[in-house]
Formats: structure tokens, C-alpha cells, sequence
């Protein structure tokens, strides 16, 4: 395999304590950061952070107990009250953004204004959440029988488990605490093993909301947010935990799958949002030059390690000539490197196991006939050898093969002539999964057939933009094997709560409902 060199200001000697002033300076005691079996890495460098104790089951127990007992408390405090809450959670991401998402980049390797923009989106969904928490909407109910009235009304739902990723190490935690502490909700959080120092640094702020909170007259129970650094052990213990009422995660669908049935067996509820193999399609219409900023940024944004990262583009037979030959140079020229440097573009893989799984798949597609146009190869940084860099591989398949129906979760973009709009999408929708799309196309009818019923069956489906970015005023998620569940905006918070619908009888007669007649004398 070729290595190319690139010369990178290295990330220095002295990240490792960067990094623990930063964590320090958003809350966390140092003693949070030594003496445990867990090393905190940065994908960066591969320098180890810190080295944290992981959680037991009986640990994790303990703060779902907790929680519990936090929820008793909280569910009664008048939901703006708990918006409150959240805007002064919001209020301290603001005023640490910088610091915040610094550590985002270092801890996740993302480029500095993803990580910026990561804590940007915490920021948002808070501003949501509290405008929200006067909004709990229920509904009047036209009932057959007279001198009644029949409403729906919506109660806080318990303890919510929030499994996240390291992809969105903090910005996942937001969308589901935003709405489940407005909602009268406690949480408990497993953030990524990978990424636990994000996560210490995020519970660092609630917890100074939280007391500002309290100063300014606020009650707010211990134990509203708990945070559980830990492995599997600590996972399956969330799950299992009958406490819990609703377990929201974030993963591949092989998570998903032991997941969903473990926590229905106990009849709890799960939100699930899994695989995403997206798809984008660029119709003979397309304004190109849109396209191939909206293609790079969908495909190598997040060095390809978004949920939401474009992995197939069928292009028109009629533009196709125009358009891949442009893609590849886009993909020879992008910037990569240490994130933290101005200019970067692409950053580092997460571990080492995320290149063997992109290595494997790119031999299996060159096995199937497909053919490599750009990309694949390890780029050496300097000053950061033990990091993981790859140049983003574009690959052209002579037909949607097994392979391309798999989600490898790396920067590769298999790229398909189309020739029959009704084609392409077909071929978007044959998939396992089911999260994100989008068509390039200035054809209305186009457009609009892709968002129809007998378009896209994407949770997502978007015109003239990729299928990532996502903004949060819209419910996030997919379907198929992409679990089903919705984060974020929209009406989202219903996930956090439980219906209940009541009948008021305010007359002085008992009419029964469908006529039934019961006399007693």
C-alpha cells in the first residue's frame, strides 16, 4: 500500500495536558483522570489522555437508582420551571463553546469547526427544548356522548438510558436530554468508551446549570443526570434494568439488534438510531458545481464517519463524464491532517480497526469489479504517526453488489451510472437501511417524485443538498434497519413521555358509549 507524506505541524508533546486543563477548566475534579484501566486516546496522535475507571454493572445500577429517585421529584416541578434547566445548561455551552468543542476535536478528530459546530447544535437543541417546554401539547377530543369532554393529556416517562456514539460524542446526549428533562424526565448516560472525556466535561456543565439552577430559587433533585463511563458490562445493565423506561441508542444495527429485543422482553421502550448506508442521486439536471461541493462534503465531512455520510452516488449516463472526473480531483486535492491545523479538511480515523474495515471493504469492491478512482491510501502527518489517516477513496462499481448494500463506516463513496430516474431510486431503496437521501435534480417533477410515497423510503430525503448536516428543528432517524427512532425536533418529545387520555364526565346522567345500555335500577 503506497504512504504519502504530508507535511502537518504536529499536534505536540503537550496535548495530553491540553487536554486535562481543558477538562478541568469545564468542571471535572483531576482526580476524575488517573488511576483507572481505561485509556482515554486521542485519534489525533494516538496519545493516551487519561485513564479512567470504568463503571461495574452494580455501579451503573446504583445511578439508575438514583435517577429513579430523582424522577419522583422532578416529574412535579411545572414543566417551563424545568425549561429553565435547560436554558441555563444552554447558556453554558455558550460561554465554553471554544473550550468544549476544542476537546471535541481532540478527543474525536474532528476538524475545529465540526467540533465547534457540534456544541453549536447542543446550543440549538437546548434553545429548542426550552421554548418546548411550554408547548407539551395534548388535545380536546370530540366525544359522541353529551356533557362530556374527552382530551389527551402527556405525562413525564420515567428514567431515559442514553447510549451514544463516538462519532457525536456530546451532541447525541443533547438531543435526548434537551427533551427528556423538559419533559420531567431523569437520564443516565454511557457515553462511547472512546470518547469519555467529552462526556466528563458535558456532565461537568450541567452540573454547573444545575446549580445556578438551585441559586436562583430552582428545585432540582440529585441525581437528574448521571453519567456511567463504562464498557459493555455497564451497557447491558441499562438495558436489562426494568427502572428505565426508555433507552435511546446510538450505534451499528448489530447493536441494535441485541438492543431493541432485550429491552422489549421487559416491555420497555427503545429509540434506536442505527446503519445508515445513504445514498444521493444526480439527475441530468443538476447544477454540477452544487453538487460537487455537496458530494464532498456529504462523503469525506467527518473523515466519512457520520451516520448520515453519503456511501452511494448513482449519477445520470448524461452528466456522469462531466461530473466523476471532478469528484476525483476533489478527492486528490482535499486537505488532510491533524484537524486541530487551519486548513484541514479531513481528519484521522477513529482507531486503527476503523482502516482494516475500510481496507477490506475496498479489496472486496476491487474483487467485484470495481475500480478505485481516487483515495484508499494511509496518509502520513507529521507529528502524528500514530494516528490513523486515510485519503478518502472514491470507487466506481459496475453494479449495486453485495458490498455496496453494507455500511463500512469510513470515508468510501461508491459511485453508479443510472439511467431511469424510477431506477435510481429503486436502487437507493435496496438497501437494508434507511436513514438519509438526498437528488441533486432542478426537474420539479423529479424533485417531487423523490419525496413521494414512491420516492425515497428514507427517514430523511432532501433536494439540491447531501444527506448529512442535519439541522435540529427536524425529527432525526430512519427506518428499516436504521431502528425507527426519532431524535431532535418535530415532535420527537413524545418519545420521552406517556399518553394518557381521559374522559370528564360534568353532567349528572351516565351515557354509555356505541349506545350500550347497563341499568342497575
Amino acid at each position: 500500500m503506497n504512504v504519502h507524506n504530508h507535511s502537518q505541524p504536529a499536534a505536540g508533546s503537550t496535548l495530553r495536558d491540553e487536554v486535562r486543563s481543558l477538562v478541568v477548566g469545564l468542571g471535572v475534579p483531576s482526580g476524575r483522570l488517573d488511576g483507572g484501566g481505561h485509556a482515554a486516546r486521542s485519534p489525533i496522535t494516538g496519545e493516551t489522555l487519561a485513564e479512567l475507571a470504568l463503571a461495574s454493572a452494580d455501579e451503573t445500577n446504583a445511578a439508575v437508582g438514583r435517577a429513579a429517585a430523582a424522577f419522583r421529584e422532578w416529574r412535579l416541578v411545572p414543566a417551563p420551571q424545568r425549561g429553565e434547566l435547560v436554558r441555563l445548561l444552554g447558556q453554558e455551552l455558550r460561554e465554553h463553546k471554544t473550550q468544549l468543542g476544542r476537546l471535541v476535536s481532540v478527543e474525536a478528530g474532528k476538524i475545529v469547526s465540526e467540533g465547534l459546530g457540534e456544541v453549536q447544535e447542543m446550543i440549538d437543541i437546548c434553545d429548542f427544548a426550552v421554548g418546548l417546554s411550554r408547548q407539551l401539547y395534548g388535545l380536546t377530543i370530540a366525544t359522541e356522548r353529551p356533557e362530556h369532554r374527552m382530551m389527551e393529556t402527556w405525562h413525564p416517562l420515567g428514567v431515559v438510558a442514553i447510549v451514544s456514539a463516538f462519532n457525536f460524542p456530546v451532541a447525541v446526549w443533547s438531543w435526548n436530554a434537551a427533551l427528556a428533562l423538559v419533559c420531567g424526565n431523569a437520564c443516565v448516560w454511557k457515553p462511547s468508551e472512546k470518547t469519555p472525556l467529552t462526556a466528563l466535561a458535558t456532565q461537568g456543565l450541567f452540573e454547573r446549570a444545575l446549580a445556578r439552577y438551585r441559586e436562583n430559587g430552582g428545585r432540582a433533585p440529585d441525581g437528574l443526570s448521571e453519567l456511567v463511563i463504562g464498557g459493555r458490562e455497564a451497557g447491558e445493565a441499562l438495558v436489562d434494568d426494568r427502572r428505565v423506561a426508555l433507552v435511546s441508542a446510538t450505534g451499528s444495527t448489530r447493536m441494535g439488534r441485541e438492543v431493541g429485543p432485550r429491552v422489549a422482553a421487559r416491555f420497555g421502550r427503545s429509540l434506536l438510531e442505527l446503519g445508515g448506508n445513504n445514498a444521493a442521486i444526480v439527475a441530468p439536471t443538476a447544477d454540477l458545481d452544487l453538487t460537487l461541493r455537496g458530494v464532498a462534503f456529504a462523503a469525506m465531512g467527518t473523515a466519512g464517519q457520520r451516520c448520515t455520510t453519503l456511501r452511494r452516488l448513482f449519477v445520470h449516463e448524461s452528466v456522469y463524464d462531466r461530473l466523476v472526473p471532478r469528484l476525483v480531483g476533489a478527492y486528490g486535492s482535499v486537505a488532510i491532517g491533524n484537524p486541530l491545523t487551519e486548513g484541514t479538511l479531513v481528519g484521522p480515523l477513529i482507531d486503527e480497526a476503523a482502516f482494516e474495515a475500510m481496507d477490506r471493504a475496498l479489496e472486496a469492491a476491487k474483487a467485484a469489479g470495481g475500480r478505485v478512482l481516487a483515495g484508499g491510501e494511509r496518509v502520513a502527518v507529521e507529528g502524528c504517526e500514530n494516528g490513523v489517516y486515510v485519503r478518502p477513496a472514491l470507487v466506481e462499481m459496475p453494479e449495486p453488489s453485495g458490498l455496496v448494500r453494507e455500511e463500512t463506516f469510513a470515508p468510501i463513496l461508491y459511485v453508479l451510472r443510472y439511467s431511469d430516474l424510477d431506477e435510481a431510486i429503486a436502487l437507493q431503496n435496496d438497501v437494508p437501511q434507511g436513514l438519509s437521501s438526498s437528488i441533486f435534480t432542478n426537474d420539479l417533477r423529479e424533485a417531487e417524485t423523490f419525496l413521494s410515497v414512491r420516492g425515497s423510503d428514507c427517514g430523511i430525503a432532501n433536494v439540491n443538498i447531501g444527506p448529512s448536516g442535519a439541522e435540529i428543528g427536524g425529527a432525526f432517524g430512519g427506518e428499516k434497519e436504521t431502528g425507527g427512532g426519532r431524535e431532535s425536533g418535530s415532535d420527537a418529545w413524545r418519545a420521552y413521555m406517556r399518553r394518557a387520555t381521559n374522559t370528564v364526565n360534568y353532567g349528572r346522567t351516565l351515557p354509555l358509549a356505541q349506545g350500550v345500555t347497563f341499568d342497575v335500577g
